[in-house]
């Protein structure tokens, strides 16, 4: 084991791990929301990650067909546009219909029916993606042309940065919706105290429909900028990708936004990094032993309370 202080601190290491991290801390507040308000994981959000992933493939590959045929004239950056907006429109439907369909009939039963109806749908999502698509992997798009960028000798792609940067303003968005608008605050009420709030004329089903609609959109973004980064779509992605997600999640503290975000880009740092001084083959014990260890000593994550009734967005 050689240990390279020059890759520890090479720029496009950062870059990479930054891009893991988007992926990891976008997926992960749709769990953190959801049990902040429902006191309940939903297990099927890393197969919704993967829908949208594939609604964003499908949205895009028709856009770029029209172009390259010419019945489109449309730049880059506005197919980018259309995609995202329509992915995210059309998987938060999904995620509301997982809600309504799966989760609110369970809303007052023991959690681990709950929890038990999540992986059910995930598999049925990820049975209707191979019965629909079959279990050919699919090539995301080239929606915008990569350009390389050389930085203090480091070679760092417009992609790259476009998916950190824009990850970022849509966490940033999130956090000043929760904090500033009317339904954010209703949302921060309702973790706060599930059973007062709808005293209050504030409809828990409502809340419950935004924050699976907002938390599916936000899986797509993150499937939409995987497929930019990594192009080979599969029915079965996200269940490695729901399932580390859920970890930041958990690392972050149960209901934090800040936390989900933190944990998220801290396991994608420990992903990048930890193979840049151990064997690649312990890359995943010894990055989750690094967390097992965090939680030893901060069994609520970073930023969760110790009572769940204290939970908080």
């Amino acid at each position: 084991m050689t240990l390279n202080l020059q890759n520890l601190l090479d720029f496009q290491n950062i870059i990479d791990a930054l891009q893991w991290g988007s992926f990891y801390a976008l997926i992960a507040l749709g769990y953190s929301m959801v049990y902040s308000i429902l006191m309940l994981f939903n297990f099927a959000h890393g197969d919704i990650f993967m829908v949208g992933a594939y609604i964003g493939f499908g949205i895009a590959s028709l856009l770029v067909g029209l172009t390259v045929a010419g019945s489109l004239a449309l730049p880059g950056w506005v197919i980018l546009i259309l995609t995202l907006l329509g992915a995210m429109c059309l998987t938060s439907i999904v995620g509301m219909a997982v809600e309504r369909i799966g989760y609110r009939p369970l809303r007052d039963a023991p959690r681990a029916s709950a929890a038990i109806t999540g992986l059910m749908i995930g598999i049925i999502l990820e049975q209707g993606n191979l019965i629909l698509l079959g279990a050919k992997r699919r090539s995301f798009p080239e929606i915008i042309e990569s350009q390389t960028f050389s930085i203090g000798g480091v070679d760092i792609t417009n992609i790259k940065i476009m998916i950190v940067g824009v990850s970022l303003a849509f966490m940033l968005a999130l956090h000043l919706f929760i904090k500033k608008n009317k339904w954010g605050m209703a949302m921060r009420a309702m973790a706060f105290d599930y059973l007062v709030v709808p005293l209050m004329g504030v409809s828990i089903n409502a809340i419950a429909r935004m924050t699976f609609a907002i938390g599916s959109a936000l899986a797509a973004v993150a499937g939409i900028f995987f497929g930019m980064a990594y192009p080979v779509l599969e029915p079965t992605m996200g269940i490695v990708y729901g399932w580390k997600a859920f970890v930041a999640a958990i690392l972050g503290g149960r209901g934090s936004i800040m936390g989900a975000c933190f944990a998220g880009f801290l396991i994608g740092f420990i992903e990048i990094f930890v193979p840049l001084v151990f064997p690649s083959t312990l890359r995943d014990l010894i990055a989750y032993s690094i967390i097992l260890l965090i939680l030893v000593y901060r069994p609520h994550g970073f930023f969760g309370e110790p009572y769940s009734a204290k939970l908080r967005l």
